[in-house]
């Protein structure tokens, strides 16, 4: 890192004191006149289109932090201004590089969870108000990315329901309801006027469930033996019955790195080695286009939204 732009004053006396020898400016057209590889994009969302592409049209690789875009013409436009250009394009969906959350995919992979049934996320906490945004677009990214990675798979359509509980206009509280195929479930909390931060993933398949809670600090993931059978048929209601399962908990052993660390790393190898990175351009796209689908659900009376791949 050489260089950072900001408004704020306070922010950039900060990053000198820390970073004497970076450059710093209140005005980010300096930045290109620098002769820079690279530029990240961490500004309000609906600026990301704009800052992205003038770095584009200059030659520099970008990573933009999540959403990529506040809607997906302009989502396309920058990816196919990268592969013009042959640059790096790359999202920071950090959860992607969670180890915690590659653990949970690895066990749904090599199929020790069973039959995925359906997935769960809650994403909550008091704060913080964005005028320009709502909390759809704030937190869902997160939970949307982890989704479509886990599953390997993008949803079929989605449902949304919310409220605007504190600013006129501002969903501070949504629920979505996505369908992915094979008739896998997927559902999100997402709240900012929460008491508690919660921050967890579960699992549900046919041979084990998992739990996955980013707060904790030792034991993010957990794994249940718990399930139930359905017994083979029989001719009477009460004959009918199910197999409960109640087995072991464990807790896998996961060697914890930053994951915003490996993020940064695989945007500089991905330049260096001329490779894609594991968030790229088209995921962000993915990301985005069940974002607008859960808005236009939002405002249409919670409308079941077919997604177009």
């Amino acid at each position: 890192m050489v260089a950072v732009t900001d408004l704020k004053e306070d922010r950039l006396s900060r990053i000198q004191a820390l970073y004497p020898k970076i450059q710093v400016t209140k005005d980010y057209q300096d930045l290109f006149k620098m002769g820079l590889d690279a530029i990240v994009v961490a500004t309000p969302p609906y600026l990301h289109y704009k800052f992205a592409r003038e770095a584009l049209e200059l030659g520099l690789h970008v990573l933009v932090e999540k959403p990529l875009t506040l809607n997906s013409q302009e989502a396309e436009q920058l990816i196919e201004l990268a592969d013009q250009k042959n640059l790096v394009l790359m999202v920071g969906h950090t959860f992607r590089y969670n180890t915690a959350v590659q653990t949970l995919k690895a066990l749904i992979d090599k199929n020790d969870l069973g039959k995925v049934n359906y997935v769960d996320a809650a994403r909550l906490n008091l704060g913080l108000y964005q005028r320009e945004s709502n909390v759809l677009w704030d937190l869902g990214p997160h939970d949307i990315s982890i989704f479509i990675y886990l599953l390997g798979s993008e949803p079929i359509s989605i449902s949304a329901q919310g409220g605007h509980c504190v600013f006129d206009g501002i969903y501070d509280v949504v629920y979505l309801n996505m369908i992915f195929p094979n008739n896998i479930l997927g559902h999100v909390h997402l709240s900012w006027i929460d008491p508690c931060k919660v921050r967890r993933v579960t699992v549900v398949g046919s041979k084990k469930m998992v739990v996955y809670n980013d707060i904790e600090n030792s034991e993010k993931i957990r794994i249940y033996d718990k399930g139930v059978d359905m017994q083979p048929y029989t001719n009477s209601f009460e004959e009918f019955q199910c197999s409960y399962r109640y087995g072991d908990m464990l807790v896998p052993n996961i060697r914890f790195t930053e994951p915003l660390k490996n993020e940064c790393q695989d945007f500089l190898d991905s330049i260096i080695n001329g490779r894609d990175p594991c968030c790229t351009g088209c995921d962000g796209l993915k990301v985005v286009k069940v974002l607008e689908a859960g808005q236009r659900s939002l405002v249409n009376g919670s409308h079941q939204e077919e997604i177009k791949w």
